[in-house]
């Protein structure tokens, strides 16, 4: 970075990092709950488990919708001096920070197995499916308003949430820029500069 430039990571790519590793975590950790009997019974644990996959994905989906739009909607242009993240960086990096996390859930998730069956994996993998409908709603707002919405690298250290309190605006650019599409999936074509 030169001249006072910031370093950028995708919104959209942010948000949907956890989605690959909460949801195998999840699968795993439901199918692991459903070798052991629990307290509640099978039956019973997979009937919470999936109301507790509905809620998960509703909550994670809609939460702090609000937050993001007004980000987006003020988001300042970026500057030709700022360095924009690769999409497989800012994936890293947040699921480098986040690994002791993801591993209390799924240990959580195991555990809870003992008491009601699968519940708590279906739980995760509710919470990814959230986060992969989130992202899907984030690129839905970037194509609206034809921009990328990215975040500085400096105000998602310490939790890597992208409209958390750190966070004081977006940055945008073309819809062309960096290497993910809007929604933050991988670009399918190159794109054309």
């Amino acid at each position: 970075m030169t001249r006072g430039g910031q370093g950028l990571a995708r919104v959209a790519v942010v948000v949907r990092a956890g989605a690959a590793p909460l949801w195998w975590l999840g699968v795993v950790a439901a199918g692991i709950g459903l070798l052991v009997p629990g307290l509640t019974g099978r039956r019973i644990g997979v009937l919470a488990g999936a109301a507790l996959f509905v809620v998960a994905t509703a909550v994670v989906a809609c939460a702090r919708r609000g937050r993001y739009t007004a980000l987006a909607r003020s988001a300042a242009r970026a500057g030709r001096h700022d360095v924009l993240q690769d999409r497989a960086v800012s994936t890293r990096n947040w699921r480098r920070g986040h690994r002791w996390w993801l591993l209390l859930a799924f240990l959580a998730a195991v555990g809870g197995a003992f008491a009601v069956p699968a519940a708590g994996g279906m739980l995760l993998a509710g919470c990814a499916a959230g986060l992969w409908l989130k992202a899907a709603w984030i690129g839905r707002l970037e194509r609206a308003r034809e921009v990328l919405l990215w975040v500085r690298v400096d105000w998602l250290r310490g939790g890597g949430r992208p409209a958390g309190k750190t966070v004081r605006a977006f940055r945008s650019t073309g819809i062309a820029a960096g290497d993910a599409a809007p929604g933050g999936s991988r670009r399918r074509t190159p794109a054309l500069v």
